[in-house]
């Protein structure tokens, strides 16, 4: 599919007319309030919440997205929110609420943790390093880190495009790595352990997500700069970009900077949800280059945004990052293509972790941007979340 192409100057101009009154607002109704601890269990009950004319004024300009945010917050978590917009402004709404026990809407300015969304920030390291002529995509891996590949692979084979493009067939998941003294992981002993595990196919041969494809990647950043990832990813994205809400965590750092949007673990039986919170809960270093980071709604509508934009890397560089695996494949080395029903496509990830956390952003090439969290990650609703955020978009061209 050819890229979006932007709308008629006029349109937009309208368009933005319409929308300009309404923009900046942070709007949502609170459909569920949770009550009764008990051994860990929360019991949600339905509750009547009245909300302010305003948000309800807000909530009628999108009174699509929102009959779709609500319907993925009754099978997502305690709560789920959108941040949408365009060049002209933005606006969120909220659905559910951010904490069980509360009537909290979930704001644009929560941090929790991006999971995958991580996967795009490596990707951009790596392209950014191919930029500089330091490694190229369809050089085997093994020639940057001899050594490495043993057991079950061979880097000789496997080059760095189908690692970010998931088809070498590498495992999905580290299982048995040993831990540092301190809890911790290093990437070195993370790629090691998932050497002995069975490939899924061999290299080239069909497409597997794997985040042990985004270790080695971060392995490789590491190797060829002398620095860590976390650093590499600090100092050439968050920081040149203005990402003020986004952080690669420490070692030992498992808290999430103020305010956070809670995690929540456990799920639904019929009209009730049963959670408990694990914000804190994964050591985020076994996730490391391909899920590790926390952002906001803000700043990751921003990074892609830049991405697209070609404030990353060069448009040599983007053009391989958009290049799907075939043209009727949607990934391309680390960034998803998702087609518009109302024409066109948007670009982005999503994620999750463990501790709760599920997102998604998409942006398109004329500036749109959404952004979507839930505070459950419940699998069965990540389907209906692609929705909400092309509903957005579209809700946006209009």
């Amino acid at each position: 599919m050819d890229p979006t192409q932007s709308p008629d100057h006029r349109e937009r101009a309208a368009s933005a007319s319409r929308r300009g009154a309404r923009r900046g607002r942070t709007t949502g109704r609170t459909r569920r309030l949770v009550t009764g601890v008990a051994g860990g269990v929360v019991l949600a009950v339905a509750v009547a919440v009245t909300t302010p004319v305003s948000a309800v004024a807000a909530v009628d300009d999108h009174a699509a997205t929102k009959a779709v945010l609500d319907r993925y917050q009754a099978q997502a978590g305690p709560g789920a929110a959108v941040h949408a917009g365009d060049d002209t402004g933005s606006w969120t709404l909220s659905s559910g609420t951010a904490q069980i026990n509360r009537i909290r809407p979930i704001t644009p300015t929560q941090h929790f943790r991006i999971g995958s969304q991580t996967k795009t920030f490596t990707a951009a390291v790596v392209l950014q390093l191919v930029d500089e002529g330091r490694v190229a995509l369809d050089t085997p891996i093994g020639r940057y880190l001899p050594g490495v590949f043993t057991g079950n692979y061979d880097g000789n084979v496997i080059t760095v495009r189908q690692l970010l493009q998931h088809t070498s067939g590498m495992v999905r998941d580290v299982r048995d790595a040993a831990a540092n003294p301190d809890g911790g992981y290093s990437l070195a002993e993370l790629v090691r352990s998932a050497m002995d595990e069975p490939a899924q196919f061999a290299p080239g041969a069909g497409m597997a997500y794997s985040n042990v494809a985004f270790l080695v990647l971060g392995l490789l950043v590491e190797r060829l700069t002398g620095g860590t990832i976390r650093d590499q990813i600090t100092s050439r994205v968050i920081t040149p970009l203005g990402l003020t809400s986004t952080t690669f965590p420490a070692p030992g750092t498992r808290a999430l900077a103020d305010p956070y949007l809670p995690g929540y673990v456990g799920g639904r039986l019929g009209p009730f949800f049963f959670w408990t919170e694990g914000t804190t809960n994964t050591e985020l270093t076994f996730w490391s280059s391909a899920g590790a980071m926390a952002s906001t709604m803000v700043d990751m509508a921003k990074f892609y945004r830049a991405v697209l934009d070609g404030r990353v890397m060069s448009p040599a560089a983007l053009a391989e990052m958009r290049r799907t695996i075939a043209p009727d494949h949607s990934y391309g080395l680390g960034l998803s293509r998702v087609a518009l029903p109302c024409g066109g496509e948007a670009w982005g990830h999503n994620g999750a972790l463990s501790n709760g956390h599920y997102s998604i952003t998409l942006v398109t090439d004329d500036g749109r941007f959404a952004a979507l969290v839930t505070n459950g990650n419940v699998v069965e609703s990540r389907l209906l979340s692609i929705e909400v955020l092309t509903t957005a978009l579209c809700e946006e061209a209009a």
